[in-house]
């Protein structure tokens, strides 16, 4: 029996998602350009994920995102430690963690958007003086 093909760019996994989880990655990753104009975006074919980063280097890795049947995945490279108020950060890795991203409405909310916030200031803490 043949391998389904893995999706050579990122428009190739996302049509095979819902329109929800479609919208919710696009307005996703409309929010991290917003937070962080210079990230440099690279599809990796071999995880189907869209990582998003300061470089291109596992180091420089800030989020990936990652869609699901019924929700895209915001992982998060410092998730562990970052401020959780809204408890929508989920997972039990020792850094990684994730939030489920349900609709394009809830990739704008205040609440995501801090944490976006809050993983790029973990990577570049701003020095004023």
């Amino acid at each position: 029996m043949d391998q389904p093909l893995k999706p050579e760019t990122w428009d190739e996994v996302l049509a095979r998602h819902t329109p929800e989880v479609q919208t919710a990655a696009h307005s996703m990753l409309g929010l991290i350009l917003e937070e962080l104009p210079d990230a440099v975006v690279r599809f990796d074919r071999g995880n189907g994920l869209l990582a998003v980063g300061t470089g291109s280097g596992m180091q420089d890795l800030l989020f990936a995102l990652i869609p699901h049947a019924g929700w895209l995945n915001l992982q998060l490279a410092d998730g562990a430690v970052l401020p959780n108020p809204d408890g929508l950060i989920e997972g039990t890795g020792k850094r990684i963690r994730h939030i489920k991203i349900r609709s394009a409405e809830a990739a704008s909310s205040p609440a995501v958007r801090a944490a976006v916030r809050a993983q790029i200031a973990a990577r570049n803490p701003r020095t004023d003086g």
